[in-house]
């Protein structure tokens, strides 16, 4: 069975909110990479097929029928509780949550139903999860090839942004990516910079990972313990080094208060970890050729 998150080609996907235009239009691309979409989710237009696919009015009349993997949801933030239960209590093993504002207390009653069902969710406010050649989830541009290439280096993102140009600049330096997992930028999210960190140090086709944090929350710092166990080479770069203390950036977790979440505590941390740390992001395949020798013609 596949290690969720990271998404192969196997995994059956099922859609909520499919019929809309964002639903419409990532779908499109999702099946143009391979994905393995098998049916959406719509209550207005169950029954219809919709780019081929059918249409059910909730993941446990679609799961009635078919195995499902998967559920992503291109769902408002004040229906993504229902829709998230449905597709829980219909038997997904993951949940890819791509919508941010989410309530608060919606997502504590989803965590708590997801855990009793053992199904891990990605998210909320994720980008989604890419690994090139096979499929992709969610917003990222994983149908880019000029973005994404088969390779074996893993990347984890916070931002769907900033990871874009993580593995847009990995591509041109010549190294693939193994998977990207965009863990989500909201301060509750199902998985964490370390449960990412985890499932690529255990996946086989990964030989080094790539960690873009930003600065607020204590998620690296907790990953670094992680990482300081590991034999794969990691490299990270830190977003937010020059913001001012106390200062809210863009994504709701970050925020910094004294050293908890700040730009030092963070470095500081993964450094003593044996994690490269890198000043900017277009140096990051440097520091990659630099790990792994192997590679280094790569970059030339």
């Amino acid at each position: 069975m596949t290690m969720f998150p990271i998404i192969r080609r196997t995994d059956r996907i099922l859609v909520q909110g499919l019929t809309g235009s964002q639903g419409s239009f990532w779908t499109e691309r999702m099946l143009e990479t391979g994905t393995q979409i098998v049916a959406g989710v719509s209550p207005k237009r169950a029954g219809e097929t919709h780019l081929g696919l059918p249409i059910f009015a909730s993941a446990r009349a679609a799961l009635a029928g078919m195995p499902v993997d998967i559920a992503v949801m291109f769902i408002p933030p004040a229906a993504v509780r229902d829709a998230a239960l449905d597709a829980i209590e219909a038997g997904v093993r993951g949940l890819v949550v791509l919508t941010e504002h989410v309530p608060t207390h919606d997502m504590l009653t989803i965590f708590a139903r997801a855990a009793a069902a053992d199904c891990r969710i990605v998210g909320p406010n994720t980008a989604g999860l890419v690994t090139p050649g096979e499929a992709f989830v969610g917003i990222m541009p994983g149908h880019n090839t000029n973005v994404f290439q088969p390779g074996r280096i893993g990347v984890i993102s916070r931002s769907g942004s900033l990871g874009t140009l993580i593995c847009l600049n990995l591509t041109r330096a010549g190294f693939g990516q193994s998977s990207f997992i965009g863990i989500g930028g909201d301060p509750m999210i199902g998985t964490t910079t370390e449960d990412a960190l985890r499932a690529l140090d255990q996946d086989p086709r990964t030989d080094a990972v790539v960690l873009v944090g930003e600065i607020g929350g204590s998620m690296e710092e907790t990953a670094a313990t992680y990482a300081a166990t590991m034999t794969k080479p990691v490299v990270s770069f830190i977003a937010g080094r020059a913001a001012p203390e106390g200062k809210r950036m863009g994504h709701a977790g970050a925020i910094v208060a004294g050293n908890a979440g700040s730009y030092a505590g963070k470095r500081a941390a993964l450094e003593a970890a044996g994690v490269t740390v890198v000043d900017t992001p277009r140096v990051i395949a440097d520091a990659l050729s630099a790990r792994l020798p192997i590679y280094a013609h790569d970059t030339a």
